[in-house]
Formats: structure tokens, sequence, C-alpha cells
């Protein structure tokens, strides 16, 4: 009784420290439900399947949206609920990049949720690094908003004009220093991310990354630069680190559970970018109007960003009815490429 007492005294970051331990044991219970329950083996995902574990995790997340409101008040359910569907709609880019890894490295269907769910070890670290840097800055020295805005805005404008161009990744920095720098085995070794092998000039033992590894290196690094651009998009919204890091856990953790039926239909979504786009630069000219104090109210920016998401998903599936929906991610050959 004493530690819950202490918990609900003491503050961390401006938040309760209740309140973080509240959102950690429901993060940890739901990986630990998926990986240790749900898919103990290893398995292809279906369509229908990624969109039930959606739903589950989108489920939690909502929950956890109205516990905040009731707890905390409506601005604060209002701000987490903004904050999540900005981060799951800016975070889809990611998604059609993270498919085409791993059609490129050619990793099994039944071993890619394993590779997404580790990354989501390095989703956790790496956006409270980054969150956490962002509201020390902001807070230090508040017309930095002014960059985060400017930097939205042209992002937002050169993917609006940028010619849609084939992924090459043959020739990505990631891939070429992992090559050069890292012992990496030619195929497969079931679900392992590390293998021993003779050293081919020693004969000796040695640790060789696998292609499996090379993926979830290449995924966890992806997503840290997709991170640079949604993260202070969040900060239009709110600058209260809990609302910021929570709202941005939970909506990546379902975009990954959703990733198996998007992946699927990623020539359905071909005009999404340009809602993107929009969404990006208005997200932008509201963070540019903080410093000046000019504040635009957050359920209205709620309603836009989402008007605007189905409009683009909407328009995306009308252009593209009757085409062929790809079969998913259709391995062009059973060898790695690397």
């Amino acid at each position: 009784m004493e530690i819950l007492a202490h918990l609900h005294e003491t503050q961390f970051l401006g938040t309760p420290a209740w309140f973080w331990v509240a959102f950690v044991v429901i993060v940890v219970a739901i990986m630990v439900f998926d990986l240790g329950f749900l898919h103990k083996e290893q398995k292809e995902i279906s369509a229908k399947e990624s969109f039930l574990l959606y739903a589950m995790y989108m489920a939690v997340a909502f929950a956890f949206g109205a516990w905040v409101w009731i707890a905390r008040g409506s601005e604060s359910g209002l701000e987490f609920f903004t904050g999540y569907i900005i981060e799951q709609s800016l975070a889809m880019d990611n998604i059609f990049v993270i498919a085409s890894i791993f059609t490129f490295l050619g990793v099994p269907r039944a071993y890619q949720h394993r590779v997404l769910f580790w990354g989501i070890i390095g989703v956790l670290l790496f956006r409270a690094i980054l969150i956490g840097a962002g509201v020390a800055l902001v807070q230090a020295f508040q017309p930095i908003l002014f960059l985060f805005g400017a930097f939205l805005i042209f992002t937002g404008a050169r993917m609006f004009f940028e010619v849609e161009q084939e992924d090459d990744l043959e020739n990505n920095k990631i891939l070429k220093f992992l090559r050069r720098h890292f012992r990496i085995t030619p195929r497969f070794h079931g679900n392992k991310f590390f293998v021993e092998q003779e050293h081919p000039k020693t004969g000796k033992l040695v640790m060789y990354l696998t292609p499996l590894a090379v993926a979830l290196i290449m995924v966890e690094i992806i997503d840290v630069i997709f991170a640079v651009d949604s993260v202070p998009a969040i900060f239009a919204i709110t600058q209260d680190p809990f609302i910021v890091y929570t709202s941005n856990v939970f909506a990546v953790l379902g975009l990954r559970a959703l990733f198996f039926a998007l992946s699927a239909a990623m020539a359905r979504f071909r005009y999404l970018q340009f809602a993107l786009a929009l969404v990006l630069v208005l997200i932008g000219i509201k963070i540019f109007l903080v410093p000046l104090h000019i504040h635009i109210d957050t359920a209205l920016s709620l309603v836009v960003t989402v008007s605007i998401l189905a409009a683009g998903v909407g328009y995306s599936l009308w252009k593209t009815r009757g085409e062929n929906q790809r079969a998913g991610d259709v391995q062009a050959h059973k060898d790695t490429r690397l």
C-alpha cells in the first residue's frame, strides 16, 4: 500500500508515476500475450488475423485513451486520440518501406512477425529518447517550434510533389554498411538472428548475422528516420511527454499488427501519399502557430485529420478499383540478396 501511495504522489515528467507504471504494465502484458500465446509458434499471419490483431490493439488503445480522458480530463483525452491518429497516419509510409525491405531480403512471411515484434523494443527505447529530447528542447527554447513547423511544412510539400519511385534497396546505405562491416550468412537459419559458423580463413567459430537480423536492424533504423517526422508533428497537439509517448507507442503497436493486411494491398493506397502530405503541412502550420499563442482547437484538428485521411483512402480505393491486388509479399526466389 505504501508503494501505491508513493507512486500516486510521485511525479515523473509532470505526470503521476502510477500512470507511467500502468502504461508499462499494459504494454508488457499485450506483448507477452501476443508473442507468448497468440504467436508462440512461427506461422504466416493471414490478412484476417492481422485485422483481428489490429482490432485488439486498437481496443486497448481506445480503452487507455478513455482512462486518460476520465482520469486527466477531456483535453488530455482529446490530445491522446489526436496524437494516436496522427502517428498512425504518418507511420503508414513506414509500413510500406518495411514491406519493401522484407520483399527485397526474401524474409519468409512466417518470420516477419518476429522481426516486427522485436522491432517494438526499439520503438519503446528510441521514441523515448527522441520525445525526451524534443520536450527538453521545447521547454528550454520554445521558438524551436518554428523550426519544427517549418520542417514539417517542407517535408509535406516535398512528399506532395515528389514523384513516386521504386525503392533502390540494392544501393541502400544502411545495407551497404552492414555488408561491409558485418559477417552475414547468405541464407536464413530458421528464426535465428545470430548463428555461429566457421570462419572461411581461420576455421574458428565466429558469430554471423542472419538475413533476419539484417531485416531487424534496417526496420529499427527506418523507424528512427520516420520518427523524426512524426514526433515533432505531435508537438503541435501537446508537449506533454506522457501523452506524446503513450499515443506514439500505441499507434505503432497497432500499425505493426495491421502490417500483414496492409502489405498485401500496398498498390491500392498509392494516392494516400497526397493526403499524408496535406496532413503534414497542416500540422506544420499548427505547430508554427504555437509560439505565437494562436491555438487551434484539438477536437477540430482531430476531425480535420481523420477527414483528410478518410478522403485519401477512399480516393485511392476508388481510383484503383478493378486492379488486381497484390497477393502479399511474393518472394521472387528463395535465396536472399545478401
